[in-house]
């Protein structure tokens, strides 16, 4: 199985202080409130969330210039936090103010 690509609008609520991995490759962690209404079997649901984000090298350095309140598309696949840890996060590949 080879599917894992989510693409989502959404407002930053949360950034961490940009950081470094040992060989100097940047990684943005960030949060996203998305609000939005979708059709479910024929009704429409009101949605919202919250989800947990981590950009690498060139795209976590443009993140230092998005403030709180920005709304971004953001377009990556999902993974596990850590090897230990089952939460999903969002890792950015695409990132677009709109």
């Amino acid at each position: 199985m080879g599917c894992n690509q989510l693409e989502i609008c959404g407002k930053i609520i949360e950034m961490k202080k940009l950081r470094y991995t040992p060989i100097g490759i940047a990684i943005a962690e960030f949060k996203v409130s998305h609000i939005s209404q979708q059709l479910e079997a024929e009704v429409l649901r009101q949605i919202e969330c919250e989800i947990s984000a981590v950009a690498l090298a060139q795209i976590a350095k443009s993140m230092t210039d998005m403030k709180i309140g920005t709304v971004l598309k953001l377009i990556g696949f999902l993974a596990r936090r850590s090897r230990i840890n089952l939460q999903l996060v969002l890792h950015v590949n695409s990132m677009h103010p709109i």
